[in-house]
């Protein structure tokens, strides 16, 4: 597929996109996030001032209860009314906060921001002009960079598809090419048309961490039409203290991240389920990911159940399907995460030192 941005196609009449229907929602899930939220919610506002009329923010307060965020999110409310709407309910954990905000979604497309992360606002800009442009095509998902803010060193790291995606026009999966191991397509650098998300009734388990991964890879097999522009928009905050990535809270929440990659397991049976041989090549390394992730960091735990737990979880996949785990399993991802004994785990651990020395990613 390849449609020149000055050429969108319209889609049938009577579908036409209203001239005041929303462009696009923002899901902002906050749990205890008072100390931090006014400024997610001021990046989205200044990069679409000229856009208010077209895009709402859905503050989704998940139960918080040792601040104020929920009072913070009234007071949004009532000094934007008409673009910010705040939600409340119990705490159901990240997943439900989406969950919310999806079903509360007016827009045509969808943007999940967390609370503690930001939108650079010239960026923002950028993606809501062409937006506006691309509305009539109908567009699946828009994917743009996103820049890991290490505060606390005063430094960045920022993560960018340019040589993997096409630029400047509408693209299907047979014209992406391969991703570099630090361009998987997190939460960050997506953004969905709503209804797509819908149609495939995608909906995030509660309670539970790091369903981010579910929510980028869920969908992609519904996904046919992409537009990379290459700008800096997601803003991904990272030294918060207990934060969810931190390799300590990864380790305590190890059951989680279990889960999470079990979830991704039975997605699918990707060689039958996925069709296009990039996306297919794509979907099983970011799978690869997960569970060399999973393996990592038992091998980093001090659980007497580690080692059991990590074959386990590659005993799961080889049963759910057997050809995925060939190919898994015999790939460099693979066959580092399994490497035998006392010095396999050095070498494993070694390794993971390494990348996150050079990646940066927590």
């Amino acid at each position: 597929m390849n449609v020149s941005v000055t050429d969108i196609p319209q889609r049938r009449d009577g579908e036409q996109m209203r001239v005041d229907e929303c462009l696009i929602s923002f899901a902002v899930p906050c749990y205890n996030a008072a100390a931090y939220m006014d400024r997610c919610v001021e990046s989205i506002l200044a990069g679409a001032k000229d856009f208010l009329d077209r895009i709402e923010i859905i503050i989704v307060d998940d139960g918080s209860d040792s601040d104020d965020t929920a009072a913070k999110a009234d007071r949004w409310q009532a000094a934007h009314s008409g673009v910010i709407r705040a939600v409340h309910q119990e705490n159901g954990g990240h997943g439900e906060a989406v969950n919310t905000g999806l079903e509360q979604a007016t827009g045509r497309y969808f943007k999940v921001v967390d609370a503690d992360d930001w939108l650079d606002p010239e960026a923002l800009t950028l993606v809501l002009v062409r937006l506006k442009w691309l509305a009539p095509s109908n567009l699946d998902m828009l994917v743009t960079n996103y820049v890991y803010e290490k505060l606390d060193e005063g430094k960045s790291a920022a993560i960018r598809y340019r040589g993997v995606l096409p630029e400047g026009h509408i693209f299907g999966w047979d014209e992406v090419g391969l991703f570099k191991p630090q361009q998987n397509l997190l939460m960050h650098a997506v953004i969905y048309r709503t209804q797509l998300l819908r149609d495939i009734g995608l909906r995030l388990p509660a309670h539970l961490f790091y369903v981010d991964n579910i929510f980028v890879y869920v969908p992609l097999p519904a996904v046919k039409s992409l537009f990379f522009l290459n700008s800096d928009l997601y803003r991904y905050y990272i030294g918060r203290e207990g934060q969810s990535i931190t390799e300590e809270t990864m380790i305590r929440r190890l059951d989680q991240q279990l889960q999470v990659t079990r979830i991704m397991i039975d997605a699918f049976h990707l060689k039958e389920d996925v069709r296009d041989t990039r996306l297919l090549k794509y979907m099983i390394h970011y799978l690869a990911m997960m569970l060399s992730i999973c393996s990592v960091f038992l091998r980093l735990s001090d659980r007497e159940d580690a080692e059991d737990q990590r074959r386990a979880i590659w005993s799961y996949l080889k049963q759910h399907d057997p050809t995925v785990y060939s190919k898994i399993r015999g790939g460099i991802l693979g066959l580092a995460a399994n490497l035998p004994g006392r010095a396999g785990r050095s070498l494993t651990l070694a390794g993971y030192h390494i990348a996150r020395k050079i990646f940066r990613f927590n």
